[in-house]
């Protein structure tokens, strides 16, 4: 990945569906750890970018190729999470399955920008 010297715009971590601080989160509500976030983190145009300047929300990414990634992103998941809920002996519902796929092509919309 490549480092670049000031880039004032606002990317989406490489792997923008996982979400680190989410995770942190988690761990810090079920087992009361919480470890520190990285302060650069790979993004999805390729660069190596300061934590904080990096955005889950489709209105503060200003990276036209994040946007689109993020896109993909979001696209590919709500696909693997039907699948999921279609599958015998999943632990989500079918019907949780759509919802969640909805609110992923919602983002992935959202990234576009339609």
């Amino acid at each position: 990945m490549e480092e670049r010297g000031h880039d004032p715009h606002i990317h989406v971590e490489a792997k923008v569906v996982r979400g680190d601080a989410a995770v942190r989160n988690v761990l810090a509500s079920t087992f009361g750890l919480a470890g520190d976030l990285p302060s650069v983190v790979d993004s999805g145009c390729g660069l190596r970018v300061p934590y904080a300047m990096t955005s889950p929300r489709p209105d503060r990414v200003t990276c036209l190729a994040c946007r689109e990634h993020a896109g993909h992103e979001h696209l590919r998941l709500a696909e693997m999470v039907e699948r999921l809920g279609l599958m015998p002996g999943s632990t989500i519902s079918g019907t949780e399955a759509k919802q969640a796929a909805e609110r992923h092509r919602d983002l992935a919309k959202r990234f576009s920008g339609n």
